[in-house]
């Protein structure tokens, strides 16, 4: 598999929490992938955005789905580049069934 981007991480946003899952290459190529929650709430939020610099993210995938991402995509704005995903475009694919099992697709 190419790899495109070093660090990238999909986000899976609802109202009260987004979901984040990272995923990163060693220079052995390895995979490596992690999960976490955070809170819509300003400081988690914050929270999520140092969580990222630390581990040298550069893209984030962003789902558009209802109005929930406005808020993050404008604190994140600038400090990586983001991709909006339509969720309307993954519907009846494979990676549609387990949102979290779909992480890498998203990033």
């Amino acid at each position: 598999m190419h790899v495109l981007y070093q660090c990238c991480c999909g986000l899976d946003v609802h109202k009260r929490f987004v979901v984040a899952c990272l995923i990163w290459y060693t220079e052995d190529g390895k995979q490596h992938k992690e999960l976490q929650r955070f809170s819509t709430l300003t400081p988690d939020l914050l929270r999520l955005v140092d969580w990222l610099q630390a581990a040298h993210c550069t893209h984030v995938a962003l789902e558009s789905t209802g109005v929930y991402w406005k808020p993050i995509f404008n604190l994140m704005e600038g400090l990586f580049e983001i991709v909006l995903v339509n969720a309307q475009h993954m519907r009846g694919s494979p990676w549609s069934q387990n949102r979290h099992q779909r992480c890498p697709m998203d990033c």
